[in-house]
């Protein structure tokens, strides 16, 4: 078994467990992982959320609603570009490069 690690058998857990006693790191008494969770989209996948016969029909007047947080996002990163149309995108969060983006095409982010 793992008896003698730090006796007798020292050796043998330094050279192949280096680093199997002792702490790191600071404790964390009542961790909540769901305060860090955000899943993120980036803004050229976005309208991979709109269903194709809603992508067929859009004219340049009308602006799909994208909910992306109804979709498991949370917020919305700035990579890629978007097609001149319009688009209001709901998120929690928003990149700056992405806020600018959807409104340099006519969009909104709520």
């Amino acid at each position: 078994g793992n008896a003698g690690g730090l006796t007798h058998h020292r050796i043998h857990f330094d050279k192949y467990h280096p680093g199997y006693f002792g702490k790191v790191g600071m404790r964390v008494f009542h961790l909540k992982a769901a305060k860090h969770y955000c899943p993120t989209i980036n803004i050229d996948k976005i309208w991979t959320l709109v269903p194709k016969e809603t992508r067929d029909v859009l004219s340049k007047d009308k602006a799909p609603v994208i909910d992306c947080v109804r979709a498991g996002f949370y917020k919305v990163l700035g990579k890629g570009s978007l097609p001149a149309q319009p688009v209001i995108v709901k998120a929690k969060f928003f990149s700056r490069g992405a806020e600018e983006k959807i409104k340099s095409v006519g969009g909104a982010c709520v």
